[in-house]
């Protein structure tokens, strides 16, 4: 019936897999609030820690996931780490989940967030 459809597409098996993996790391809210964070600059684990309410030990690890899943980089300065998220997809991964839990979250069928709802975190 689909494939009947001029435009149909489908993502292959890979794509599917890798776009659930990237969703399952997004559904930590520690994991959110720490690349809402980095996508307004790069930090280290401490200041991440403390914006995230979360203890240190928790972010390096949620880091390290994220960084395995290409969702964050991380810069060595000497002894220090600075982490970023690792590109501007991340930013639009994010922002649109954070419009649509917004949009969900007014039980307003007809509700339309506009742009300014949620503060854009600027760009790198």
């Amino acid at each position: 019936m689909h494939t009947s459809l001029p435009d149909f597409d489908m993502p292959n098996e890979e794509q599917v897999h890798l776009a659930a993996e990237s969703f399952r790391l997004l559904s930590d809210p520690t994991r959110i609030k720490i690349l809402w964070a980095l996508l307004q600059g790069e930090s280290n684990v401490a200041c991440l820690a403390e914006l995230a309410d979360a203890a240190p030990t928790a972010v390096s690890q949620h880091l390290a996931k994220l960084r395995l899943a290409g969702l964050v980089k991380g810069r060595r300065e000497g002894t220090f780490v600075y982490y970023s998220a690792a590109d501007d997809h991340v930013r639009r991964l994010l922002t649109q989940g954070l419009y649509h839990a917004d949009h969900i979250d007014r039980d307003d069928p007809n509700h339309s967030p506009d742009q300014t709802t949620l503060a854009k975190p600027a760009t790198q």
